[in-house]
């Protein structure tokens, strides 16, 4: 009952889009134009994709960059109050970036309002990070480890602690840097929104 219960792993996730295919691994491989020994490798939970491999398997397969991160039939969304489920990290989703490490926690559930991430930050300041993200909704962000600089749109950046959490508007423009003599940084995130498709929002940002 426990396995049965257990969050699917990328792995998981992947398997099954090319059971419901009949894909074998090498015409899978020559759709998505990933060798056919990494794919075998992600299946058994060796190894995880990087975002634009994500992007380009989501692409050149024609489905959504959020399928990936939970597998499973409409109808098996509850419908009613009561769901749970526990995020631990070596079960979560890793996307990476240039300027961070994504963790995505519980992605058993889907359509969820709130979305919990695990990040560790490696970007040291607003130039190397870039253009400021921009998304709909709110988000909370809570320094689990090292220092971290918040920089928004309409604020003077604040520097964080550990310890210490920061709410923001999530339209705002805003990044987190590490800050103070830390080489990364880590936090958790909180981002919720009303709206559907906040997972997709997401997705969207970290190219």
């Amino acid at each position: 009952m426990a396995d049965r219960m257990a969050p699917p792993t990328l792995g998981t996730v992947m398997k099954s889009i090319r059971s419901r295919n009949g894909w074998t691994l090498k015409e899978m491989s020559a759709k998505s134009g990933i060798p056919v020994s990494t794919l075998s490798k992600v299946e058994h939970d060796r190894l995880t994709l990087s975002y634009d491999k994500l992007q380009q398997l989501s692409q050149r397969l024609n489905i959504r960059m959020s399928d990936l991160f939970a597998e499973g039939d409409e109808d098996s969304t509850p419908r009613v109050t009561g769901r749970r489920s526990i995020g631990t990290i070596d079960q979560a989703v890793r996307v990476t970036t240039d300027n961070y490490d994504y963790h995505y926690l519980c992605t058993d559930l889907r359509q969820k309002r709130m979305i919990p991430i695990i990040t560790r930050i490696r970007a040291h300041s607003a130039r190397e990070f870039g253009e400021l993200v921009r998304h709909h909704g709110e988000e909370f962000i809570f320094v689990l480890e090292g220092e971290v600089e918040i920089h928004t749109e309409f604020y003077d950046p604040v520097a964080l602690k550990t310890g210490q959490g920061i709410y923001l508007d999530s339209s705002m423009g805003h990044a987190y840097v590490v800050a103070g003599e830390f080489e990364e940084a880590l936090v958790l995130g909180v981002c919720s929104s009303a709206d559907d498709g906040l997972m997709d929002s997401l997705m969207s940002l970290h190219g």
